[in-house]
């Protein structure tokens, strides 16, 4: 398909091409973006870039103001931060103000929404105002209702505390009964914020609701030759070797040559083995015992 039956010429928009808002030579008055701009489809319509408004983006949107303005160009910049309409970036220049706060001789001062019913807070929750708005806080666990943050600020002290001058402080349940407050065997009193638990004392354990010694793990049980040090495990075995050389001996005074030349062998290195110093260390330890 040919590509011009699929685009428009810039500054046009739609299947016929029509101009887009603000005409085809500054869509837009160069502050936005024309809607379907050079193809066959879209609205034509413009979409302002920030702190532009208006049919054409001809104007300064919300929180700005005209900073210069010429035939060709609108230059738009930010208010302070309190104002919604304004004539300069000073907060003494608002026109109107953003939603929490008031205008009051052309500057925006912030509601203090806390002070009056435009606040809106859950049970067990204080307010804090912030600029142009507020924040729920929930109050401290010692309360039941609060007036601010701690336990300081409680309008009445809840279950496991007790009334200290102006705080709420947590009961120690554990100290001054005179009655266990942990009936069990075995069981003590642990103190918690705002009550306590029961558990079991030190060196046992909870199985079955029930507190019971605890049992340190069965040792592993020891093999054959765990006792046995390295030294006497190389006298045992040369122990056996000296038994295959008596072995090889008796073959080899049958006359077969094979076993004569193994035990010769033998011989050598057994005598090469208990003529080191190691040999003498490995038998006076043995002989002196562990």
């Amino acid at each position: 398909m040919d590509r011009l039956a699929l685009c428009c010429p810039p500054g046009t928009y739609g299947p016929e091409c029509l101009p887009c808002a603000g005409g085809r030579q500054q869509p837009c008055s160069g502050n936005g973006r024309c809607d379907g701009e050079g193809t066959r489809g879209g609205t034509g319509l413009c979409v302002c870039s920030p702190g532009y408004g208006g049919p054409y983006c001809a104007e300064c949107g919300d929180g700005y103001y005209e900073a210069s303005r010429n035939q060709s160009q609108l230059l738009c910049a930010e208010c302070y931060r309190a104002c919604g309409r304004c004539t300069g970036p000073e907060d003494s220049s608002c026109l109107r103000c953003k939603r929490g706060w008031v205008l009051h001789e052309h500057r925006c001062i912030d509601i203090d929404e806390c002070g009056t019913e435009m606040a809106h807070c859950r049970a067990n929750q204080f307010c804090v105002n912030t600029e142009g708005s507020y924040e729920c806080r929930d109050c401290s666990t010692a309360c039941i209702g609060c007036m601010g943050a701690g336990p300081a600020r409680c309008k009445k002290c809840n279950k496991g505390y007790r009334r200290d001058g102006a705080k709420c402080l947590d009961v120690d349940e554990c100290a001054g009964s005179e009655e266990p407050v942990c009936s069990g065997v075995q069981e003590v009193c642990e103190n918690t914020e705002g009550g306590y638990r029961c558990v079991c004392a030190q060196g046992h354990v909870r199985r079955d609701g029930q507190c019971v010694e605890e049992k340190p793990p069965d040792a592993p049980e020891k093999g054959f030759f765990d006792d046995v040090t390295e030294d006497e495990v190389v006298v045992l075995q040369q122990m056996f070797f000296g038994v295959m050389i008596c072995a090889l001996a008796t073959l080899a005074a049958k006359g077969d040559m094979v076993f004569t030349a193994i035990f010769i062998g033998a011989v050598a290195a057994m005598a090469g083995y208990w003529l080191s110093d190691r040999s003498d260390r490995v038998l006076d330890g043995f002989m002196k015992g562990r």
